[in-house]
């Protein structure tokens, strides 16, 4: 079985690739600017071995990036999988694309993916316009570089997982997210009706927590679960990935609660429909 931190490992492979892709460079072409074996720079790229600051260092430099650096330390620090509290300052320093291939790797190691969404539409549900509105809305509110671009490339890549048989997703979507308007209102109508049709998908279990339900616990802030092994808590300043068996229990005691109240199948697509039909799109 893949671990996290393999994970996270491939993910940073996966920039230093792009990295040296952009700049037009073979690997060849990095190992000779660096001295280095070329059975290392395809280690590197491969997620086969962890590298140090200074090799990101020299890796940035050596594809004209040295802008990246901090990006790469930063998706370097996300491999201590002791780390509970991961700032965004650092994760986000060179711009959403480095977190997303994370998502990616994360959700293909993943067969049961379990969440709950409080005020937005979840990234695996996301039209491209949604995306691009809430990544450049995020770069401007942390002043971070705006990658939006390929940010929506790497989630919409993400997507792909909705179409393996071998995962499953079940999500819990708080009503206010249908009607919490954070992008036009044409493209918030395309949203919702992406999310009407993901109703009733096979592997897909979509549940609206209604206005006025009654739950056992309140639905306090996001979070998602990845198969019984991490859950992932994103607040405004930093995120939490929790790998604990107790806290892990907690979560999936949490969203087993909140899953009691959700409507499914009809009653939610009624529920969306009652949101796409109050937009205003005269």
């Amino acid at each position: 079985m893949t671990t996290d931190f393999q994970t996270a490992r491939e993910a940073l492979g996966a920039r230093l690739r792009e990295l040296r892709a952009e700049a037009g460079l073979e690997g060849k072409d990095i190992a000779h600017k660096l001295g280095w074996q070329t059975s290392k720079v395809s280690r590197l790229q491969n997620g086969k071995q962890t590298p140090t600051r200074a090799d990101l260092t020299a890796w940035a430099n050596a594809v004209g990036r040295p802008d990246a650096e901090t990006e790469l330390h930063g998706l370097l620090a996300g491999l201590d999988l002791k780390q509970r509290h991961r700032s965004w300052r650092r994760q986000l320093a060179g711009g959403h694309r480095g977190r997303q291939e994370i998502a990616v790797r994360q959700t293909e190691h993943t067969t049961l993916i379990r969440g709950l969404e409080v005020s937005r539409i979840p990234g695996l549900f996301q039209t491209p316009e949604y995306a691009r509105v809430i990544f450049d809305s995020n770069a401007e509110f942390r002043g971070i570089p705006p990658t939006t671009e390929a940010a929506v490339e790497t989630r919409m890549r993400r997507q792909e997982a909705l179409y393996d048989p071998e995962k499953t997703f079940r999500f819990l979507v708080c009503e206010a997210a249908l009607y919490h308007r954070s992008c036009p209102v044409e493209v918030m109508a395309e949203q919702l009706d992406r999310l009407y049709n993901l109703v009733g998908q096979r592997r897909i279990e979509l549940g609206i927590l209604p206005f006025g339900t009654q739950l056992r616990r309140t639905a306090p802030h996001a979070f998602w679960i990845y198969d019984r092994r991490l859950v992932i808590v994103e607040t405004i300043s930093e995120e939490l990935w929790l790998t604990g068996d107790d806290d892990v229990h907690l979560y999936e005691r949490a969203w087993d609660w909140l899953a009691e109240s959700a409507e499914y199948g009809t009653p939610a697509r009624r529920l969306i429909g009652r949101a796409r039909a109050s937009l205003d799109l005269a």
